[in-house]
């Protein structure tokens, strides 16, 4: 009966050895497209997640100098949920004068009174306009 089913030639039958060999493109298939959809949704995540960034910058008036924005940003840097944004990289005057950022994202309406009531302590401020990532390049 061995003999009989391998054919007498010691090999298995052509659909026995097959078998299982056509569904491995359709396994592969399958992983890779859901591969694919896990990359996307957490990509959509990370995007959705940056594009949900919130901050206030700082307007001061024209002739602040470096050390009074800075001594205004660590001033007002104590309240909760709305820290002080990274500087920009250059330190040039410029980009310390327009980089003076809070970041609001997880701030409350409270948070956002008490920021403002800080900053208006200061003669050298003029005022704060919210931004957010989702207005950017608008």
């Amino acid at each position: 009966m061995r003999a009989e089913w391998l054919g007498g030639r010691g090999r298995q039958p052509e659909t026995v050895r097959r078998r299982g060999t056509a569904r491995r493109p359709l396994i592969a298939a399958a992983a890779a497209a859901g591969a694919v959809t896990l990359i996307g949704i957490s990509g959509c995540a990370q995007m959705t997640a940056a594009m949900d960034k919130q901050w206030m910058t700082v307007q001061f008036s024209p002739n602040t100098s470096v050390a009074t924005a800075l001594h205004v940003r660590a001033a007002c840097s104590h309240i909760q949920n709305t820290p002080p944004m990274a500087l920009p990289a250059q330190h040039s005057e410029i980009n310390t004068m327009y980089g003076v950022r809070y970041d609001t994202t997880n701030s409350t309406p409270a948070n956002l009174a008490q920021l403002q009531t800080c900053l208006q302590k200061f003669k050298a401020v003029q005022g704060v306009n919210p931004d957010s990532a989702a207005n950017e390049g608008s």
